[in-house]
């Protein structure tokens, strides 16, 4: 049971002492760069780990879309990870201008096996952390803080011993003080300097220095603060990379990535789409995507972002959450008909401004970049509006249908989606249209052919058309074509009604396309009834257009 005073059982977490923070006013004008984690603490978080069928795939996938610094394993956590890792040395699948990373704690028989799997690399990151917090240092070491301290250095050691043994591989280090957000900023800097001291860092080969967000604990600015403190008192600045490795306990850890690279980190590491233990890494597919909806290529090609989905819940057997940051099936979908209609009215503006800049609402970002099609920006369900249902009809069949009959055809897709309960697909949808607009099925009227006479100002509209199971010809006078179809409506079937409004457009672009032709059309007793029509030649469609309408009245009596 919750507790009424959470105070009694859980602190507040304490601030950083910067009173001088410079990170709020920074701004993110740079990709970092980008780790990706999905091989080792993606792979340790799965319910079933991959195996070397999936692994490989990963990484295939994460050399596809750039991904330049690739943690494949933690070596001497069994042969699988070891025999994969080798395989992918020995076979020359690591491009050159990818450089693999691996993980291990701080032991000297871990350490050793790490580097021989490493055997015959060109390059590589040999990752070395330890738990510093005190929390850890009391409940898990029973140590104090000059012991955890020689554990860094120790390592620190073993790093630049074992890679003196194997010259011919381009050797990078990484210290994590692991735990780093919910330890001693001072304790932090001091194991840090300890073991550049070992290392010897230089700009030209700098150490990363990884500051993990190892349990979300705080706000994401308090992360901030901590980075930005770090950052300040590192010596050797220039020598050392700062990289984050946040999670989401807290549910922000997008958002500690971000506010730790404006405090002055240079390094994301993460998983695609945010997997790994308890709540998950930080995610790289939003912060990069982030970063591109700001006007900043992120070094990260996503232009196929349903391919980056069906291989990650392959190889992870976990599916990506439908309203996941950019990724999800429903993220660029609207079922909400003032939604619909705002983004219906921003495709439009987009195409009449002829803007390369973005401007659309609701949609951050064109998801035409990430190889998603506008067909599915909007669907149809109960909450949805007429902007929505003329979307749907506009992609699917070419028609622009006027504001008049949008709302006369919304209600009738309305009362279908509450009865049916589920969302309505363009199928759907288009039955309902044909159904409403007696364009398919039982006809009162169907035109057969048609000719008109005449001078301008005085047509004759002569025609054939299908009527009560057989054939019925029909004439009537008029000042244009319309007109005299409805006098022969009128005049020879009791069909009395008066346009409204009109209106028609192409189907498509090119020279040989179709026509719509819309009619809004009164009765005598003041009722409204819209008719639909299609053709190559528009006059027809026109014709049609009435036709349908004058069903429309027999059908509802």
């Amino acid at each position: 049971m919750m507790l009424t005073d959470p105070s009694v059982k859980y602190r507040p977490f304490p601030q950083v002492d910067l009173p001088d923070r410079q990170w709020p006013s920074r701004v993110i004008t740079a990709p970092p760069r980008w780790l990706s984690t999905d091989l080792r603490d993606g792979n340790q978080s799965l319910i079933d780990p991959m195996n070397a069928e999936k692994k490989t795939r990963f990484f295939d996938l994460l050399v596809k879309i750039g991904v330049k610094e690739i943690e494949i394993g933690f070596p001497a956590a069994g042969a699988t990870e070891f025999d994969f890792i080798q395989d992918l040395v020995r076979t020359g699948r690591i491009p050159a201008d990818v450089t693999p990373q691996v993980l291990t704690q701080a032991r000297d028989d871990l350490i050793a096996t790490t580097f021989e799997s490493l055997r015959g690399a060109d390059k590589a990151i040999v990752h070395v952390y330890n738990a510093i917090s005190p929390a850890w240092r009391r409940i898990v070491f029973g140590m104090e803080r000059p012991e955890i301290k020689a554990i860094a250095v120790h390592a620190a050691k073993l790093l630049r011993d074992n890679a003196a043994k194997q010259p011919d591989t381009d050797w990078h280090f990484e210290y994590s003080p692991e735990t780093f957000s919910t330890a001693e900023l001072d304790f932090s800097l001091e194991c840090c300097e300890a073991v550049i001291d070992i290392l010897q860092p230089t700009p030209e080969k700098p150490l990363i220095l990884n500051l993990p967000a190892t349990v979300e604990a705080a706000t994401p600015n308090i992360y901030a603060d901590q980075i930005e403190w770090f950052c300040r008192h590192i010596s050797r600045r220039d020598s050392v990379v700062i990289s984050l490795h946040t999670h989401n306990d807290r549910g922000t850890g997008v958002a500690a990535a971000e506010l730790g690279m404006m405090a002055g980190a240079d390094r994301v590491e993460g998983c695609m789409f945010g997997n790994g233990e308890r709540t998950g890494n930080c995610d790289l597919v939003t912060v990069a995507l982030n970063m591109y909806s700001q006007g900043i290529n992120p070094g990260l090609d996503f232009s196929d972002i349903d391919e980056v989905i069906q291989t990650v819940e392959y190889c992870n057997q976990l599916p990506v959450h439908p309203r996941h940051p950019y990724g999800g099936e429903l993220v660029f979908t609207a079922f909400s008909g003032s939604h619909q209609d705002a983004i219906k009215k921003g495709f439009a503006a987009q195409e009449v401004r002829n803007d390369e800049m973005w401007d659309v609402p609701y949609l951050p970002i064109d998801p035409a970049d990430l190889g998603r099609n506008y067909e599915a920006v909007i669907r149809v369900n109960s909450q949805s509006g007429k902007g929505g249902v003329a979307w749907v009809l506009q992609q699917d069949k070419g028609l622009k249908l006027p504001k008049r009959m949008q709302a006369d055809f919304s209600r009738v897709v309305q009362a279908l989606a509450d009865e049916s309960s589920r969302e309505l697909n363009a199928a759907d949808i288009w039955t309902a249209f044909e159904d409403h607009y007696r364009l398919s099925g039982d006809q009162a009227y169907r035109l057969i052919d048609y000719h008109e006479s005449g001078a301008a100002g005085d047509r004759v509209f002569t025609g054939k058309i299908a009527y009560q199971g057989g054939e019925r010809s029909i004439s009537g006078r008029g000042n244009g074509l319309l007109s005299s179809v409805l006098a022969a409506l009128r005049d020879e079937l009791n069909v009395d009604l008066d346009i409204a409004d009109y209106s028609e457009h192409a189907i498509g672009a090119g020279t040989d396309v179709a026509a719509a032709a819309y009619v809004e059309c009164r009765t005598p007793d003041g009722r409204t009834v819209f008719g639909i029509g299609t053709d190559t030649d528009v006059a027809t469609a026109s014709v049609q257009a009435v036709l349908s309408a004058a069903n429309g009245v027999a059908a509802r009596g």
